[in-house]
């Protein structure tokens, strides 16, 4: 790593490209936090630099609808086991990030659902008779530190959700800390964790690897994955964080070296077939890359997070009809199984015909709806519907769109 590396840390393009290889590992709360560092970067070094900023936010915009997709499956799932408390953790949770209006209305529905069962429990505990002292009643739910960890949790395999909960405040609060982006105190706390928790297979080093990786403190994650893993060989988590910190110092060989150690029963997942195309793409290996990428989805089943790295694959070789088609199967294979598209998704494609001058009334309809889920971006969008009214002669409506792009852009609604 050079002198000048060692001041400046990541640059945008840098933690542009962490936040999408955890994008397409569905790490979105990892994701946006990636994203959210490139943007801040970005205005620090190049404010001027106006599209690359709208990529970034829309980046940002799509893992807090995806991050609040995952929470509202987990209310749901929380509601189903009779779980009230970590349901409505979860949907507040989900609430906080989506500006998606029909995703906000289901969690809202999802949230008098919740009431009603919650009141119907309390009917039923109650006694026919009030006796309550009303003074010392408690709420039925307290909103605590120790709710969210728990919710944080909820999705971990029971037995890393057992140990989690068994390590104690510090564990806790570094968690804590680490999921919010503070990871200078998420390192503070589970390194007094690990101290106080110094069980060789403790699960701790891998949240503070974790919490090292983001402060860009790579010798120091390093020394504690290669650790973990002599004692967890098959924590692909941790494949996944070795992985990048080769790919930041530009080890390639030793990310190979490392993939190739894999468990035999843990090399035919996709997460290793993800890590090791991954590792061709960050060496500029493009169209070994992409021989790669297709031949898993020849010989195995539709994967659309393959699928994904395959068209940005595409796209960094500059095929941008084959990175399109790619796009538009995804489309197609959510629509198949009556999936919702990844607004993402759509961007990509819609953008990748406008710039082919494929302005269609499909197109047009794609960034319709975009307005209505990307809403942060709607001038944007406008403006792209004006130019493909424009080219299909209908004046006037190339011009009522340009005057919604401009109001939006003044910061109108």
């Amino acid at each position: 790593m050079g002198l000048l590396k060692i001041f400046t840390g990541k640059t945008p393009q840098e933690h542009e490209q962490q936040g999408d290889t955890f994008a397409q590992a569905e790490a979105w709360g990892k994701a946006k936090i990636e994203y959210e560092k490139a943007l801040s970067k970005l205005e620090k070094s190049s404010p001027d630099n106006v599209e690359f900023k709208n990529h970034l936010e829309e980046k940002i915009i799509q893992s807090k609808e995806a991050l609040a997709r995952e929470h509202k499956k987990s209310a749901e799932d929380m509601l189903k086991a009779d779980f009230y408390e970590e349901a409505r953790q979860y949907v507040g949770l989900a609430l906080e990030l989506t500006a998606d209006p029909q995703l906000r209305q289901e969690l809202k529905d999802l949230s008098q659902q919740l009431n009603l069962q919650i009141q119907k429990e309390i009917q039923e505990l109650a006694p026919d008779f009030e006796v309550f002292n009303h003074a010392e009643q408690q709420p039925l739910f307290v909103e605590s530190e120790d709710e969210e960890f728990r919710a944080l949790i909820g999705r971990l395999p029971a037995e890393v959700q057992k140990a989690y909960l068994s390590y104690g405040d510090e564990f806790e609060a570094g968690y804590m800390a680490l999921n919010q982006g503070d990871f200078q105190q998420a390192a503070s706390h589970l390194s007094n964790a690990m101290q106080d928790h110094p069980a060789p297979d403790s699960l701790i080093p891998l949240e503070l690897a974790t919490a090292y990786l983001n402060l860009e403190k790579f010798d120091q994650a390093q020394q504690l994955l290669e650790i973990f893993l002599q004692h967890h060989p098959d924590a692909l988590p941790a494949y996944q964080l070795l992985c990048e910190i080769f790919w930041e110092n530009k080890e390639y060989d030793k990310a190979e070296a490392l993939l190739a150690s894999i468990p035999p029963e843990l090399t035919e997942s996709v997460a290793v077939y993800l890590l090791r195309g991954e590792t061709l793409y960050h060496a500029g290996k493009y169209p070994e890359a992409k021989l790669y990428y297709q031949d898993f989805l020849k010989n195995y089943e539709w994967n659309e997070s393959v699928a994904r790295v395959l068209a940005k694959t595409h796209e960094a070789l500059g095929e941008m009809a084959n990175a399109r088609n790619i796009y538009r199967e995804i489309m197609d294979q959510c629509r198949s199984c009556r999936a919702r598209i990844d607004p993402y998704i759509k961007f990509k494609y819609a953008d990748l015909c406008f710039s082919s001058g494929l302005y269609t009334s499909e197109i047009l309809e794609l960034y319709l709806s975009l307005v209505q889920e990307i809403p942060a971006h709607a001038a944007q969008f406008y403006q792209k519907i004006s130019q493909i009214y424009s080219a299909q002669g209908n004046e006037a409506e190339a011009k009522r769109f340009q005057r919604f792009a401009e109001k939006h852009q003044d910061g109108g609604t």
